[in-house]
């Protein structure tokens, strides 16, 4: 029974330690505890709006840059088309200037093949016109040489 006497006192004893620390918990409780949960919520509601508005610049960032790279790809392709027309009108230009020089150079040879012609039917008629008087030459000369030759023999 001492020990059970012994029990309650020290049961006695430890009530305004327990209501000390009952306090202390309502203290700590009311004036620590919850302005931290309170912070600690505000800052998870804002992280969670950070997040938000970090998700919607990134798709507002992922939508212009597909914007940027389809005006890319257009302008891509315009140029493209613009060189190409380019091209084909340099290539266009090219053939002509091909084509005059061609015929350009056609008529030249055809001049230089009338000339020539001309020039040869000039020389063929002054060397049948010159033939009798070349021909009559050269028997003259023929018959010198072999004339006095023949009659030194006789």
């Amino acid at each position: 029974m001492e020990i059970l006497r012994q029990l309650a006192d020290l049961c006695l004893q430890a009530v305004p330690t327990v209501i000390i620390v009952f306090l202390f918990y309502l203290f700590l409780r009311a004036n620590f505890f919850r302005p931290l949960e309170r912070a600690m919520a505000e800052r998870a509601k804002r992280i969670d709006g950070a997040k938000a508005e970090a998700a919607a610049a990134q798709a507002t960032a992922k939508n212009e840059i597909e914007r940027y790279n389809e005006a890319m790809k257009k302008a891509l392709a315009e140029i493209y088309v613009e060189q190409e027309a380019a091209r084909q009108a340099a290539l266009d230009e090219r053939a002509k200037l091909l084509k005059a020089l061609r015929s350009r150079n056609q008529e030249t040879i055809q001049a230089a093949k009338e000339r020539i012609a001309a020039e040869v039917a000039a020389a063929r008629t002054e060397i049948e016109r010159q033939t009798p008087a070349f021909a009559n030459q050269i028997t003259r000369m023929i018959l010198e040489r072999s004339g006095p030759s023949t009659g030194d023999r006789r």
